[in-house]
């Protein structure tokens, strides 16, 4: 009798778990595309977290920037450091399966906090193009600026993926005197991150678009503006001119993603004549992060800053016109998400 009990509790605990194995393939969430990117990467560090990022299957791998830590103006160190970032183990597998597209921040940029005066920027942004593979017969070897777009489309819809450059041509900041932050915001009107020749062709780029989602990437930060560090609030009128932009544009759900602060956090903001809310997702420390943080303000702030390790995902569904966005982490563990749906 106890011989039949015991069979009895095995096979039902048998059954029970494919049961749960097959309800869990079920209903695991498909979506129509997938990015992931991330930020602050130190080539000569071992970035564990690209193997948990191919676990995602993403369709595009998007550097946020500072790809490597660099701040040189010997061109021959930049091209040695690009060189042990390539070659790094699971980031060559990356390459192998999937799209890259890419910006830079200061660190791979040249100069920390870097801007229009950095004298190397030329050959920098060549050194750059080689690490994407970009051909040598590319347009994008010849424009000043790594600035570029790219349409993805699926069969359900498509994702347009707008790279900016807040690097080459972003003018002088202002030192903040009583060293209680970095930098403060320039005088309205004062100075720019794009530059004229990037701002038209954003304009173009938004306003021609018929994607389903515009992704727009940045290496800063563009909503959060009061920590004191570099962000586009340092540049309050160029923060105004994006939102009226992609109000005017009538480009359909846009939403920005950015690097640099070795945090990663979600922001959000309400822009009128915008019928749903501008988000700014962080994304920000592959190799490493912000371990010492105890808070910071950010009154956009949505839910939490996480301050450990971690990478960003952004899921896609065309027919709910819905985007998951998820902080994912060691062992691909989820830290944070959020979702906004579009009209």
């Amino acid at each position: 009798m106890k011989k039949t009990l015991f069979l009895v509790f095995i096979l039902s605990l048998f059954f029970s778990c494919k049961l749960t194995e097959k309800t869990k393939k079920t209903t695991q969430k498909s979506y129509d595309f997938t990015i992931a990117f991330g930020s602050c990467n130190k080539q000569n560090k071992t970035n564990v977290l690209w193997k948990e990022i191919e676990k995602n299957n993403p369709n595009l791998w998007v550097w946020g920037g500072d790809i490597i830590y660099s701040d040189t103006e010997n061109m021959q160190k930049m091209k040695q450091d690009y060189d042990t970032q390539k070659k790094q183990k699971g980031y060559d597998a990356l390459l192998k399966s999937t799209p890259i597209m890419a910006t830079w921040d200061d660190h791979d940029y040249g100069v920390n906090d870097g801007g229009i005066e950095f004298a190397k920027k030329e050959e920098a942004q060549q050194l750059f193009l080689d690490f994407l593979n970009v051909d040598k017969n590319s347009p994008r070897r010849k424009q000043e600026g790594v600035y570029h777009s790219k349409l993805f489309k699926t069969s359900n819809g498509s994702v347009k993926v707008i790279v900016l450059d807040t690097r080459y041509f972003r003018t002088a900041l202002t030192k903040n005197k009583t060293q209680k932050r970095r930098y403060e915001p320039n005088s309205y009107g004062k100075g720019s991150i794009l530059g004229n020749t990037q701002w038209n062709w954003l304009q173009q780029e938004l306003s021609s678009s018929e994607a389903n989602f515009n992704v727009i990437v940045s290496s800063i930060q563009v909503l959060s503006a009061e920590h004191g560090f570099e962000t586009w609030g340092n540049f309050p009128h160029e923060v105004d001119k994006l939102k009226q932009l992609i109000v005017e544009s009538k480009a359909k759900g846009v939403v920005l993603i950015s690097g640099d602060r070795h945090i990663s956090e979600f922001s959000k903001t309400s822009v009128k004549g915008l019928s749903y809310p501008l988000i700014d997702f962080t994304s920000s420390g592959l190799t490493h992060s912000y371990k010492s943080y105890s808070g910071e303000p950010n009154s956009l702030r949505v839910k939490n800053v996480i301050s450990d390790i971690s990478f960003g995902l952004m899921h896609f569904d065309f027919k709910t016109k819905k985007i998951n966005l998820e902080m994912r982490g060691i062992n691909n563990k989820l830290l944070q998400e959020i979702n906004q749906t579009y009209p």
